[in-house]
């Protein structure tokens, strides 16, 4: 797999193949497996995905702990908003929906990781529902999301433990931004621009879940990362170019997550999950939890 965005960019337009493609082809080589097994696979997590925001939309769905749940539904049929009627919102509820299908312990594909996985299903399919878009457009706007992942990956990390959230919540940003400007019939330079101008607006993201639980603020950082994505998709599109190499920006999260103090990175033992609310919140709902 490629271990930086620029190469794949370049391979991409020497030989006139969008990111999907040479991802794909390139997958297949390294794993010995035919581009129908993989596109096959691909469409497998799709239905996934499709599912768990199905039944997180439904608002049925509530965590162990009792602190989050049932706020995707709020957006689907709650009072009107400034966004009402937009796809921004359609993609919010969506990336709500899946958090919160993983914060009661349902299936949902780590992409990247569990912390994360509510931003590119909710970017892509709420986009893809928008514009009408094929299932065979998704699975290529996964495939370039899966590129994108591997090199976050190989130069930082995917680990809230080792990077923040900037590793995990902002790594999805730049995933469902390079992703969706692709399924949207942008460049691969223009790909390679949203993920820099969405990873960007991530730097120093911390991890500090209340109590240890990938449930609050997780849950609502995938909606903020969700909109950080839509940003960078909008900006990269229209023909915004940010001006730092989206492998350059990759590595200074990298850096910038191995330098976090450590209670900033998934310990609960900084940020919002040492307030005082929030210790007061985990005591209880941990006790909650023990007891049931």
């Amino acid at each position: 797999m490629y271990t930086s965005l620029a190469e794949a960019i370049a391979d991409a337009e020497a030989q006139r193949k969008s990111l999907a493609q040479v991802a794909l082809e390139i997958e297949s080589r390294d794993q010995g497996r035919s581009v129908e097994d993989i596109r096959a696979a691909l469409h497998r997590a799709l239905e996934v995905m499709r599912h768990a925001i199905e039944q997180g939309l439904t608002g049925d769905l509530r965590a162990t702990s009792g602190l989050v749940g049932g706020d995707a539904a709020k957006l689907r049929h709650g009072a009107a908003g400034p966004l009402a009627g937009t796809v921004f919102r359609e993609v919010l509820m969506r990336a709500l929906a899946v958090q919160e299908v993983n914060a009661a312990m349902g299936v949902i594909v780590a992409a990247p990781t569990a912390g994360g996985a509510g931003v590119l299903p909710g970017v892509l399919l709420g986009l893809a529902t928008k514009h009408r878009l094929t299932d065979d457009q998704l699975v290529d706007a996964l495939a370039t999301a899966g590129l994108i992942g591997a090199v976050v990956a190989h130069r930082a990390s995917l680990s809230g433990a080792e990077g923040g959230c900037q590793a995990e919540t902002g790594a999805a940003a730049g995933m469902a931004a390079g992703a969706a400007t692709q399924m949207l019939g942008g460049s691969p330079k223009q790909v390679g621009f949203a993920v820099a101008l969405a990873q960007q607006g991530t730097l120093g993201l911390v991890c500090d879940p209340l109590g240890g639980l990938v449930e609050l603020p997780c849950v609502f950082r995938n909606a903020t990362g969700a909109a950080i994505a839509m940003a960078a998709i909008e900006m990269a599109l229209a023909g915004i170019e940010f001006a730092i190499p989206a492998d350059e920006v990759i590595d200074t999260m990298g850096e910038i997550g191995r330098e976090m103090d450590v209670r900033y990175r998934e310990t609960a033992g900084g940020g919002l999950a040492a307030t005082p609310t929030g210790r007061r919140l985990a005591k209880e709902r941990l006790t909650q939890i023990k007891r049931a």
